[in-house]
């Protein structure tokens, strides 16, 4: 049900091993949480060069439901962010694994990687 390439945390972010930019790591929300969320229309993400620490609130994403904070899955720094989601919120509905990614994180351990949820475990935290 979910891509086993990649890694999630219990706040419905995936991450993916490596990224576009050199070092990086690709997040964006799981096909679980955008279906939650309902329509998305709106999407505010970190500025490029911001430092983000694991577990803290860097975004936001506005559904026609509600307002859902974006938590950032590990830290580093942000290297890269989604800027077509600014015209196209929507993306992260139709395409949350591939053209709805948000952002890009260099790690500052790349180890923390390693702390995340498998595809099962994902899938049994969600079922649960």
């Amino acid at each position: 049900m979910f891509p086993e390439d990649l890694k999630y945390t219990s706040e419905h972010e995936w991450v993916r091993s490596p990224g576009e930019a050199a070092n990086a790591v690709r997040i964006g929300i799981t096909d679980y949480a955008q279906d939650a969320l309902g329509d998305i229309v709106y999407v505010s993400l970190p500025e490029v060069g911001t430092d983000v620490e694991a577990g803290s609130a860097i975004g936001e994403l506005e559904s026609t439901k509600s307002v859902s904070d974006v938590y950032a899955p590990l830290t580093g720094q942000v290297v890269a962010r989604n800027e077509a989601l600014e015209s196209s919120p929507e993306l992260v509905n139709s395409d949350p694994y591939g053209d709805g990614w948000l952002f890009e994180v260099v790690p500052g351990d790349g180890a923390a990687l390693d702390g995340l949820m498998d595809a099962a475990a994902y899938q049994a935290s969600v079922e649960g």
